[in-house]
């Protein structure tokens, strides 16, 4: 038996993390308003790393994670549109929005690239499994568009997680 562990680190090993993240730290470093948004785990993540930014950076960091707005969202706009609606109300063109799908093809994220790349919002993708996802493939004025190399839910949310503290 395999030590699942070793998964990890042979993900993080292949990862090529540097030269999107550069990218990312140059944008992190620019604006003082981000959003972040992703899905379960994702969602997780952006919770916890929003926190970090206000915390130890004064960033004003924003994730769409309150239930009963994200339950009025997607009622009233559908599941699809809900985070694409969140970026309407909290977002504009000096806002670092961070777009999170761990597989690529999350229809809600998808629908936020779209509104970013038609209004010329300043965004970054963070996805992992098929690297030929609808995600990066639709992403084609994105600050950074950093994939990981696996279909392991856990290693890309783990990577994405210090992909994303690497700025703290």
């Amino acid at each position: 038996m395999t030590n699942p562990f070793s998964q990890y680190a042979i993900a993080l090993q292949g990862a090529h993390i540097e030269e999107e993240f550069q990218k990312f730290s140059a944008a992190w470093k620019t604006h003082t308003k981000i959003v972040i948004l992703g899905n379960g785990g994702s969602n997780a993540v952006a919770s916890h790393i929003s926190q970090d930014y206000a915390k130890f950076h004064n960033k004003h960091s924003l994730v769409f994670s309150d239930p009963s707005m994200l339950t009025c969202f997607i009622n009233d706009f559908g599941m699809d549109n809900a985070y694409k609606k969140f970026l309407e109300y909290y977002a504009d063109n000096s806002t670092l929005c961070i777009l999170i799908s761990s597989g690529g093809e999350s229809k809600n994220i998808i629908n936020c690239i779209n509104y970013c790349e038609s209004n010329s919002y300043p965004y970054g993708l963070l996805t992992g499994f098929n690297s030929k996802n609808s995600a990066r493939l639709i992403s084609k004025n994105a600050l950074w568009n950093y994939h990981i190399n696996s279909s392991d839910y856990g290693i890309v949310e783990c990577i994405h997680q210090i992909f994303l503290h690497g700025v703290i």
